[in-house]
């Protein structure tokens, strides 16, 4: 099985590989079309800021490349992000594999939530392949100042501040906006269903 990280310029492409490492799964990290269209399964990792990361998946045509990929993808963070139609950071236009926006946390003040929203949260109403052994109400860590909507391909919701997708499935495009790489036991669970699809 090929399994290929997509290398572009907002990356925590490392911890994404130890996971792998972990399951005894070697990752390929490259940036070319050709490589990443001959994958078995796909992943699109993130950290970093959206209109940059935009700019450099159309400057490196990867924007046409993603979205027509075929096989199992898997969008991490910044990579769901940039999978769904807009994003307020930097009004910034993604890809469109989801038809949902990402928005920006805004924190009343009688709540007093930090913004970003850094550390673990339980995730809830799971309903995809990738979660098949992960259980209702399972703790994934979570690193962001954005969210998506909720949609009709939600598959996990999180709730901070409000409710909002912490995961999305259409088709053959999964995305989760925690970390699963960071996420022990039940990320590792939810990165092997994802590699057995």
């Amino acid at each position: 099985m090929k399994t290929v990280i997509i290398k572009y310029n907002a990356g925590n492409i490392r911890s994404v590989l130890f996971a792998l490492e972990r399951l005894n799964v070697e990752g390929i990290v490259t940036d070319d079309p050709a490589e990443i269209r001959a994958a078995d399964k796909v992943i699109f990792p993130g950290v970093g800021e959206a209109s940059t990361a935009m700019a450099y998946l159309r400057e490196k045509g990867l924007d046409q490349v993603i979205k027509n990929l075929e096989q199992p993808t898997l969008g991490i963070c910044l990579g769901m992000q940039l999978m769904c139609k807009h994003s307020e950071e930097n009004n910034t236009d993604c890809l469109g594999i989801f038809d949902l926006n990402v928005k920006k946390f805004t924190s009343p003040v009688e709540n007093l939530l930090k913004i970003p929203q850094i550390g673990w949260n339980n995730i809830t109403g799971l309903h995809s392949k990738i979660f098949e052994h992960v259980p209702q109400n399972a703790y994934m860590y979570f690193v962001h100042s954005y969210y998506a909507e909720l949609g009709p391909e939600t598959t996990a919701i999180a709730n901070y501040v409000i409710n909002y997708s912490a995961a999305m499935q259409k088709n053959n495009f999964y995305a989760v906006q925690f970390h699963p790489e960071k996420s022990a036991e039940h990320g590792a669970k939810l990165i092997e269903s994802f590699l057995n699809l």
